[in-house]
């Protein structure tokens, strides 16, 4: 029940509320002049991760992604025993203590035809093999997101078809929290998200993944509580008090919000995380940011361990700002870390985090990915009036072209339900998405990364090579690439992957003009060969 303080303090906020809010007009300029990608056609094609693992025992969701008119059928040999697909969704789940690789072959059918690809199972101790993929809710509603947002976004991944393409996570980031209490006395929603588990369960069905926030701190970034508190019953200090809004975020009547929420970043002595664990996987929890900083060992290690005593595999990701340092350690207990401050949507903030990750390139890899944070593009704004990014069309290709490169978790910022033509454009391209989702996970290196351009390369499965062009100037550029010096000694062929086919070389050589903060991006293939 709510303190008579708190519900004192609602009275008068309630005017403001969020809830049934349509959302506000905003200008979304035409950009379909600088597409790229060529629509999909009507024929299937697999996409998306070509790996993925599992631990033993779990609960198993993975969605066949494939674009194609629909209807469309699928099949699937050689999946390990316990089990199943959903021919008509795609959908693989069950339970399998199958531990080791399983080879599956995956067929999808329509009247156009078929498309096959092999996809590799593996049951083990890994989860995350490829880098994240799917939309976050903190760039574009802030601390203000409700259930009918996350719901808005789940479904406009799967009508515009987004979720053909490998995009699979729903992640509600702060501001979801309430109270303590229920079976395990965890963290309970407030009144913004009235049915945890008929959300995760319509997220489910669309064949999607639903992600959660929190922190070991008292009390969150956004001031809701956290996985920590000061007393042993979990009860909060400006609660009791009731120095909240509605929703039981710390807030100081006439007080400075921005200034007063630091108040409650603290770590406490009693914890909860075992408690809060157990809840989010009654609730079917695919995903978990925990956000503070410094992040420390001990309260890293705490939160690993607490999901892996339940049957769910949560994504555990690790926010902000990790310290270099503890690098090795991220490795073993963490499946992503944030290796920054939060992104924003102006060349000079994601230029340099971007073109600043080569230090993290020794600790990427299947289950521990470096995460330069989310994609800023489409509609943003953190909070409820949105903007369109401030970044140019070419800076978006350069944005897109960099964290795919990088290996870095892919993680979609902006309202999806509103997601213009030019902004699906850069999210669907599966060339370029599979230099992200490659099986080596190999993060791109720099063979050039001064003041002008950076050039990219990233050695991939199949024996071919990513790379990536960057102009950092506000000219054109132009920058050759030359297979020779990158040791090619036989016979390649170069592919522009933005615009899928193939182009001319001058006998080793390419010679490619970069737009003004742009970037292009190619494979080099077959490779070298026995």
């Amino acid at each position: 029940m709510k303190t008579t303080a708190c519900i004192i303090l609602a009275a008068g906020l309630l005017s403001v509320s969020v809830h049934g809010k349509s959302p506000a007009p905003v200008v979304i300029p035409d950009n379909s002049a600088y597409i790229l990608t060529p629509k999909p056609g009507p024929e299937p094609r697999i996409n998306g991760a070509r790996i993925f693992g599992a631990r033993p025992g779990s609960q198993f969701l993975f969605n066949i992604a494939a674009s194609g008119e629909r209807p469309m059928s699928f099949s699937a040999v050689g999946l390990p025993e316990g089990l199943s697909l959903d021919t008509s969704t795609g959908q693989i789940t069950g339970r399998t203590e199958a531990i080791g690789t399983h080879t599956v072959e995956v067929t999808a059918t329509n009247n156009y035809g078929s498309a096959n690809r092999t996809l590799r199972i593996v049951i083990g101790d890994k989860i995350a093999l490829t880098p994240p993929m799917g939309w976050n809710s903190w760039n574009c509603w802030g601390r203000d997101v409700t259930q009918e947002q996350v719901l808005s976004s789940a479904r406009a991944m799967h009508d515009k078809r987004l979720i053909d393409h490998g995009w699979s996570y729903i992640n509600i980031d702060d501001g979801w929290q309430g109270m303590r209490g229920g079976k395990y006395n965890a963290i309970q929603p407030n009144d913004k998200f009235p049915d945890m588990q008929a959300l995760t369960s319509e997220v489910h069905a669309l064949g999607l993944k639903l992600g959660i926030y929190s922190s070991p701190w008292v009390g969150t970034y956004a001031a809701h509580i956290g996985s920590y508190a000061d007393t042993p019953d979990g009860q909060y200090h400006w609660i009791q008090e009731g120095n909240c809004n509605e929703n039981y975020r710390f807030q100081l009547p006439g007080g400075n919000y921005m200034k007063d929420r630091k108040r409650v970043r603290y770590h406490s002595q009693y914890s909860f995380v075992e408690n809060d664990a157990r809840q989010w996987a009654d609730w079917e929890i695919d995903y978990l940011k925990y956000d503070w900083k410094p992040n420390d060992v001990a309260h890293i290690k705490e939160m690993y361990e607490a999901p892996r005593n339940t049957s769910r595999d949560i994504v555990y990701s690790l926010s902000n700002n990790a310290p270099l340092a503890n690098a090795p350690m991220l490795v073993e207990y963490a499946d992503a870390w944030r290796t920054t401050g939060d992104i924003r949507d102006n060349w000079d903030n994601f230029s340099k985090i971007g073109f600043s990750q080569d230090r993290w390139a020794p600790y990427a890899g299947p289950g521990h990915w470096p995460d330069a944070d989310m994609l800023v593009v489409g509609l943003v704004g953190w909070g409820p009036k949105l903007h369109y990014t401030n970044l140019t069309p070419d800076e978006q290709y350069t944005h897109m072209t960099l964290w795919s490169i990088l290996a870095s978790p892919l993680l979609i910022g902006c309202d999806l339900a509103r997601i213009d033509d030019f902004t699906l454009s850069l999210l669907t391209n599966d060339e370029v998405i599979d230099v992200n989702q490659d099986p080596l996970g190999y993060h791109g290196a720099p063979l050039v990364n001064n003041d002008e351009e950076a050039v990219y390369i990233k050695p991939l499965e199949d024996g071919s090579m990513a790379i990536a062009l960057f102009n950092k100037t506000l000219d054109p550029r132009q920058i050759t690439i030359d297979l020779k010096k990158l040791g090619f000694y036989v016979d390649q062929h170069l592919r522009d992957l933005w615009r899928q086919k193939d182009v001319e070389m001058n006998g080793h050589k390419y010679t490619a003009t970069v737009a003004p903060h742009g970037a292009n991006m190619y494979r080099i293939y077959p490779g070298n060969t026995l």
